[in-house]
């Protein structure tokens, strides 16, 4: 099964690839999305949808794996902004028939380090170790893209 995991945003948006198979997971792509901070969000979004566009192609995933929308009372426009990013990686979904899960940070940093309430170092430190690559050349966004991934596979192994 291949997954690919998104962590959406209009400044970075993360994205992971893992092929699992028997229980073993091997990372064939990660990387950060992150387009030019003064470009117009039409611009910005063109981006995160041609190049999620292109690694659908590419990869031909199983599911698309998408952090759930989380609200802050404190930063209201924060899930507004990341609703753009997330319409299109969904319509993206639509459009070339790939199954959609979306799960919440919190479980996966639960199914992941065993913490729900892990940091974002402590999810990478435990993403690069498990998929048995070096931390420093993982960002945050891909790693949190990589953690949904992974999480996924726990998640859905418990239910399956």
């Amino acid at each position: 099964m291949i997954i690919l995991g998104i962590d959406p945003g209009l400044k970075a948006t993360g994205y992971g690839v893992v092929h699992f198979e028997s229980n073993i997971n091997k990372l064939l792509e990660a990387g950060t999305i992150e387009p030019k901070q003064k470009s117009p969000i039409q611009d910005k979004i063109g981006r995160i949808y041609s190049i999620v566009g292109e690694l659908i192609d590419n990869y031909r995933p199983d599911v698309l794996v998408l952090e759930k929308l989380f609200a802050h009372y404190k930063h209201p426009i924060t899930a507004a902004i990341m609703g753009h990013a997330r319409g299109v990686i969904c319509l993206l979904c639509s459009q070339k028939k790939v199954r959609l899960s979306e799960l919440s940070p919190k479980r996966v940093r639960k199914a992941v380090t065993g913490n729900g309430n892990a940091s974002k170092v402590q999810t990478k430190r435990v993403v690069a170790y498990l998929l048995k690559v070096d931390e420093e050349k993982l960002t945050l966004d891909a790693s949190d893209a990589l953690a949904l991934a992974l999480g996924f596979t726990q998640i859905e192994g418990r239910l399956g």
